[in-house]
């Protein structure tokens, strides 16, 4: 049987060969496809669980909740402001630190001492956090309470420095400096690989136009970085915002909300209180301990997956 010819002008448009489906690749696909789900199902689970538990406190009648709360939001808000407060400060200390040591080592380190500066800092993650807290008893508060006095007695006329100074050194601005240390690694190792990944082209092209070194980096690294610089923040703030151990050691339970840093009566936070009084809490204190941890899963979650969004669009 003979096939007829084709056309003349007429297109030949030659068959696809068939995509061939490995059983290894069908494997790692179902593997991939359980662990995406496994994850997002354990999160429902979690959510599901605290949202339960939480109930009680909502609905709870005045005295039924701990320190003589008349609902739930009374409790608990003093405990978001002691949360957000503190990681906020922690931010502003460790920024700055993060920027300039991603920097130095990206672009300024000497190519052997690069690597080394890069491992320590990484290994800074792996300290525990009640390693943090003890040091931040024993070593910092102890040593900052010189400096305290002295922000107290020149700049007690701002609010954040007014009051009256710890005699312990164990203040809400302790605690946001052991924060800002716990947050420098995460915050400096996504701004590292960012700078590392800056186009060498536009460096150097800054370089040969005149620029100096820092031009350079503001004019074709800063720019190209932003997303990064961004993202790396938001993984910081995340990581302060959820930190038990560290400000629990550091700081007492409280519900005072003041924007004083030096004194002794501070702020606690959702984490430290948690971890504090959850031993000792029955009834609706304990429905209260955990709906307080649903504020504090909300608020990281939105964090998170706002780190995440930007991290996969380039700000503008």
């Amino acid at each position: 049987m003979t096939t007829a010819p084709a056309q003349p002008g007429a297109t030949v448009t030659p068959e696809k060969p068939k995509a061939v489906v490995r059983v290894g690749d069908r494997v790692f696909s179902a593997a991939s496809v359980i662990a995406g789900g496994l994850i997002l199902f354990v999160l429902v689970l979690v959510a599901a669980f605290l949202v339960w538990q939480s109930i009680p406190a909502f609905s709870a009648k005045v005295g039924e909740l701990p320190n003589n709360a008349t609902n739930f939001w009374d409790y608990v808000g003093p405990l978001v402001f002691g949360t957000v407060w503190s990681a906020l400060i922690a931010l502003v200390i460790s920024v700055p630190l993060a920027l300039g040591i991603a920097l130095f080592i990206s672009h300024y380190a000497p190519r052997r001492l690069a690597p080394v500066l890069g491992y320590v800092i990484d290994l800074l993650a792996a300290v525990p956090s009640v390693v943090y807290g003890l040091w931040g008893i024993v070593v910092l508060a102890p040593f900052v309470k010189p400096f305290y006095a002295f922000l107290n007695e020149y700049l007690g006329w701002f609010p954040l420095f007014s009051g009256q100074v710890s005699g312990t050194g164990r203040t809400i601005l302790t605690a946001s400096i052991v924060l800002a240390v716990m947050a420098i690694p995460i915050m400096t190792a996504v701004m590292r690989e960012i700078f590392l990944q800056a186009p060498t082209l536009n460096e150097e092209a800054a370089l040969a136009l005149g620029a100096t070194r820092w031009e350079m980096i503001r004019l074709s690294v800063l720019p190209f970085a932003k997303s990064g610089i961004v993202s790396a923040i938001m993984l910081g703030l995340g990581r302060a915002l959820g930190e038990t151990m560290a400000i629990a050691l550091v700081l007492s339970v409280s519900t005072n909300v003041t924007f004083q840093m030096l004194t002794s009566q501070n702020p606690s936070t959702i984490a430290a209180n948690i971890a504090l009084q959850f031993a000792e809490a029955s009834g609706t204190a304990l429905n209260a301990l955990i709906a307080s941890g649903l504020i504090l899963f909300v608020i990281t979650l939105v964090i998170n997956m706002l780190a995440r969004y930007i991290v996969r669009t380039r700000v503008s």
